[in-house]
């Protein structure tokens, strides 16, 4: 599975700089310890050297990985996933539970794909340069990519037809900003065809019609309001199902091998009901009637059966649908946790991957049959025990307009850390996402290892709580209610007996990272330090700097510069606007091939805190882009946290 060189560079001890020879230091200086070595694509800068004591100790936790079920082999009864062995995650078959995992795609960049549906004879893939989301789509064979699209526009794979013929994408390639739609036999590169023109940038193929006449298409405006569309692949026509202008979401559009269209929808409901949906009316039929959202499914290859998921508060439950009876059978088998890539295989079994806080990510399957559950891999975890990994506890709140909010909040073993112990806040991204109760992976070091506990907070915004609930932060006059639920969290926290109220430090990522910039100016006083990264500063230099094709998609979320009126909101709720009510140290990491939040948006916070005499530490990657896919880099940017929070938290 691993080339040799490979393995002996896993195996190497850790690199690090040496403190200069004994003659050439100061007699009277203590010498400096060991250090580890920055990898070439850091630039590190305000920032102290990382102690190679450091690295060494917390080395386990960054060897653990998990395994993410990518599909089936249609010809085979085995399984495609995603795992990292080396700095990046690529593509490996496991041919039996439990077997050996056969690496079979060989990139410097990671690399995304799936096997072909009934044929199986072509795996097609996507992979990016740097970080930086032009992605490109390619075949793979023998360890080789072939390159299917134009390598210059960003293109996204979208749905397969059901018998592995098409297989439809988006790209950029007319005009840079809007996501065409086109489809390909991926067998023959020059078949690819553009059969719609497309608007805007959230445009995809969601299926196709049993016949391969007729593609399924959907327009993503936002969380809430997603259009689909019939579109005649003959003609280029295409037909709306239900009205484009009403506020509903749809998700997951499949097609069963009777014709028969299957959704996710909030149409009628505060969540997303699995249901019919008729193609020519566009009228929804809501089939299941769970309490939270249905996030996911897939539809068994004689379409008798569908297998779904729900989200209940976080955590994620399977449930088994008869398509005749309308049955709905729980699957009790699997503990609280994480579900993805749910799939059916040809001959009934349901693949997926799952993860919990005593498990990371593995790949399992399901015989509907028997209800027999199936292990397929079995990720190292560092040699760790993961059984010792606490898991959280729900936290709830009112927030400042009567709005129940909360978070998940994991504490270190008392026995081990008795008394109030320090605590970081980390906000999700999104903000159209979730804080979930999975595996925490190398963020188990704080909890094991510094007696440091972490609270992941879901304020309004938050997607798993309703489509009111996402929609409470929308535009530049409702956003800084979600800073006000932040506050409302963090003060519920900083009173449970567990928590040292004066130890509080704040971090997040992407949005996350603009909660962490606007909790440094108006949280202060309840915070220690931040760390904030790939995050938004300046929301009028954002929106005018994000690449074009997400411009608009981000205007429904957050406001439209190009107005007046929400132009001089948008700056007035500004961390940048307020730089100088930052008085707490910041640690900013950055990539500098971020299409989303632009590098600039860093600099400018990082100078203008450096300005007036702040301490900001910045960590830049040239190599990466929204977030480190690199382990090196990874692994560094973990580090550099640990060293920061020991000092603010910790007082190391």
């Amino acid at each position: 599975m691993r080339r040799a060189a490979v393995l002996a560079l896993l195996l190497a001890p850790l690199p690090f700089v040496a403190a200069p020879p004994l003659a050439a230091q100061d007699e009277t200086a203590p010498a400096e310890p060991p250090a580890l070595a920055k990898p070439a694509a850091l630039t590190a800068e305000a920032m102290p050297p990382i102690p190679l004591a450091l690295a060494e100790d917390a080395r386990p936790y960054l060897e653990a990985r998990g395994a993410g079920f990518a599909g089936w082999d249609p010809q085979a009864r085995a399984v495609l996933i995603s795992t990292r062995f080396a700095n990046v995650s690529q593509l490996h078959r496991v041919a039996q539970p439990m077997g050996a995992r056969t690496q079979i795609s060989f990139e410097a960049e990671p690399v995304a794909g799936s096997y072909a549906p009934e044929k199986g004879d072509v795996i097609v893939v996507s992979k990016d340069r740097g970080g930086d989301e032009y992605y490109q789509l390619h075949s793979l064979k023998d360890g080789r990519l072939t390159l299917l699209t134009d390598g210059r526009s960003r293109n996204q794979r979208g749905a397969w037809s059901n018998d592995g013929r098409l297989l439809g994408f988006s790209s950029t390639r007319r005009n840079g900003v809007d996501s065409d739609l086109y489809v390909m036999d991926p067998r023959d590169p020059a078949s690819a065809r553009m059969v719609f023109q497309s608007p805007g940038g959230g445009w995809a193929i969601t299926g196709f019609s049993p016949d391969n006449a007729v593609a399924y298409v959907a327009d993503y405006n936002s969380v809430q309001d997603v259009d689909l569309y019939r579109l005649d692949l003959a003609t280029g026509a295409t037909t709306p199902m239900g009205d484009p202008a009403a506020t509903i979401a749809f998700g997951g559009l499949q097609v069963a091998p009777d014709g028969t269209l299957w959704v996710t929808s909030d149409e009628g409901s505060d969540f997303q009901r699995l249901g019919r949906l008729d193609p020519a009316t566009g009228k929804f039929r809501p089939v299941t009637r769970e309490a939270w959202d249905v996030d996911g499914f897939d539809i068994s290859a004689d379409g008798k059966s569908i297998a779904y998921v729900v989200n209940e508060a976080g955590s994620d439950r399977l449930r088994l649908l008869d398509v005749a009876s309308g049955k709905v059978t729980p699957v009790d088998v699997l503990p609280a946790g994480q579900i993805g890539g749910l799939s059916f295989a040809p001959w009934g079994e349901i693949g997926f991957s799952f993860s919990s806080a005593k498990s990371a990510a593995d790949v399992w399957s399901l015989d509907p049959a028997t209800m027999a559950l199936t292990r397929w891999t079995q990720s190292e975890t560092g040699g760790l025990d993961a059984g010792i990994n606490v898991e959280p506890r729900i936290v709830t709140t009112k927030s400042f307009d009567g709005l129940a909010v909360s978070g998940l909040l994991y504490m270190p073993d008392p026995a081990r850390f008795p008394g109030k112990r320090p605590l970081i806040v980390s906000v999700h991204g999104g903000p159209e996402g979730q804080s979930t109760a999975g595996f925490m992976g190398r963020n188990n070091y704080y909890l094991n290892e510094l007696g440091i506990g972490l609270f992941y907070p879901n304020v309004r915004g938050s997607t798993g709580y309703g489509k009111t609930f996402v929609s409470l932060d929308n535009g530049p006059f409702k956003r800084e209610d979600s800073v006000k639920d932040m506050a409302a969290l963090i003060d519920a926290v900083r009173k449970d007996p567990a928590v040292d109220p004066a130890k509080v430090g704040l971090t997040g990522g992407s949005y996350g990272g603009y909660m962490c910039y606007a909790g440094a100016v108006q949280l202060k006083d309840r915070l220690t330090a931040t760390q904030c990264t790939v995050a938004i500063s300046n929301f009028v230099s954002f929106l005018e700097n994000t690449n074009p094709y997400r411009q608009d998609l981000r205007r429904v979320e957050y406001g439209d510069e190009r107005d007046p009126k929400q132009r001089a909101k948008l700056i007035e709720i500004s961390p940048l606007t307020r730089v100088n009510e930052i008085t707490r140290p910041m640690f900013v990491v950055t990539g500098a091939n971020d299409p989303r939040v632009p590098k600039s948006e860093a600099d400018q916070m990082v100078a203008a805190i450096r300005a007036k005499g702040g301490e900001a530490w910045h960590l830049v990657a040239a190599d990466e882009g929204h977030g480190f896919a690199k382990k090196a880099n990874s692994d560094y940017a973990f580090l550099a946290q640990l060293v920061f929070w020991k000092k603010h938290l910790l007082g190391e």
